[in-house]
């Protein structure tokens, strides 16, 4: 049998207390946070959000009593809403792939090592943190006022969110390259861009394209969402088939599978990539 010094044992237990003290606050702020939001909800309805619970599925439920009757015209809804459904998957490919651009030099610009100015990487964190604390349906509302309706206020308000969401994600997987390839190109005179990209971006570029791809199932979602304000795509149409009512819900019914389906390909297909990848890269 193995002795464990008294001191130790004695450390040991001092910290699952702590653990246990840590563990109980934190349940205990989670569920006065969770009363107080009730009550706040509660009250922000007048009373009527705990009498209201109770009917959260009736919406559903009348979708379904109106889909059923016009179950034989869905197939044709399917087609018809198709071109806004390239729409917004178009909206969500933009956006990333800009915000991944933006995202990947704002992080090479705020990474120790790679930097090119040091005392500006405070600068450049402060920016990305900005980037994606303003959400993206208040810079499309901006974006309408000024531009008007359609995809690209929402395709700029995306990639906005984007390029600070993937630039604080890129500059952690910039923090573990291996800085002996930009000091072998420092060495025979290279610029700053031909260090990065020679010498940084190979290393980083499976992690980036993960990321990315989970950003880009993000925007698929968020595109949807924006619709509703105005900003196009297939959002806008099912905000439309709502607001009709009875007598349109058979179409918002295959506008809600055609996302559902797009969004579960996506998912599916970036994660067999991001397992290949994984595994590509652990041989």
């Amino acid at each position: 049998m193995t002795y464990i010094p008294m001191d130790t044992r004695s450390h040991y237990a001092a910290l699952v207390r702590r653990k246990r003290l840590y563990g109980g606050l934190t349940l205990g702020i989670f569920a006065l946070l969770m009363i107080s939001g009730f009550g706040l909800a509660n009250e922000r309805n007048a009373g009527g959000f705990w009498t209201g619970l109770p009917q959260i599925f009736d919406f559903p439920a009348a979708v379904w009593a109106d889909t059923a009757k016009h179950l034989a015209e869905i197939p044709a809804h399917l087609v018809h809403y198709f071109p806004a459904l390239l729409e917004t998957i178009n909206i969500a490919a933009v956006s990333t792939l800009v915000g991944a651009l933006f995202g990947t030099v704002l992080s090479l610009l705020s990474t120790r090592g790679l930097a090119p100015w040091p005392a500006m990487i405070p600068v450049f964190r402060r920016i990305m943190d900005i980037l994606r604390a303003v959400p993206e349906i208040v810079i499309a509302l901006m974006l309408i006022f000024v531009l008007g309706g359609g995809p690209v206020p929402a395709m700029i308000a995306i990639a906005f969110h984007t390029s600070g969401a993937l630039g604080k994600l890129f500059s952690e997987v910039n923090e573990n390259a291996d800085l002996k390839p930009v000091e072998g190109l420092a060495s025979v005179g290279a610029k700053w861009g031909q260090r990065m990209w020679l010498g940084v971006i190979p290393q980083v570029a499976p992690n980036y394209f993960s990321y990315g791809l989970l950003r880009f199932e993000i925007n698929i979602r968020a595109s949807a969402i924006l619709g509703f304000v105005g900003a196009g795509g297939i959002g806008y149409e099912l905000k439309n088939t709502m607001s009709w009512g009875q007598g349109k819900f058979d179409e918002a019914a295959a506008i809600f599978l055609l996302l559902f389906l797009t969004i579960v390909a996506f998912d599916q297909l970036s994660s067999y990539i991001r397992n290949r990848l994984i595994s590509e890269g652990g041989h």
